[in-house]
């Protein structure tokens, strides 16, 4: 019921900030990326932000449909659409707070969808395939 599709969104979301920050961390200790705080201006260093983050993403949205009780792509696109308002207020904070490149935090907002409707679909193939 809704508590497993809450919870189903919950494993998703909670996939993708802890994997999107655990890498985060460790390209900030191994130099690749400035310290915390500072804008990181490259766009080497915001493209690997993004690749990252896009795998992240449609691993999020794979788990959140695999773990669904019924219907797992509207659950992969109800975790898409939790991180299109929360990657659209980033963006909106990083125009205010200057932390680079402005294509970077719009790149995560046009990617966020996309990527939630490939978990989904992954979930589908893989589930067609097995039977």
């Amino acid at each position: 019921g809704k508590f497993a599709s809450a919870r189903a969104l919950l494993a998703g979301f909670i996939t993708v900030l802890v994997l999107s920050l655990a890498t985060d961390q460790i390209l900030h200790i191994l130099g690749v990326y400035p310290p915390w705080g500072e804008p990181m201006r490259g766009s080497g260093q915001n493209l690997l932000a993004l690749s990252y983050r896009v795998v992240y993403a449609v691993l999020g949205s794979y788990i959140a449909a695999r773990l669904a009780p019924r219907n797992p792509m509207r659950h992969a696109m109800i975790l898409g659409a939790i991180g299109f308002v929360l990657s659209t207020l980033g963006a909106i904070g990083a125009v205010a707070a200057d932390l680079g490149p402005l294509w970077f935090p719009v790149a995560l907002v046009l990617t966020t969808l996309p990527c939630a409707w490939l978990g989904g679909f992954i979930h589908e193939a893989m589930t067609e395939k097995d039977r």
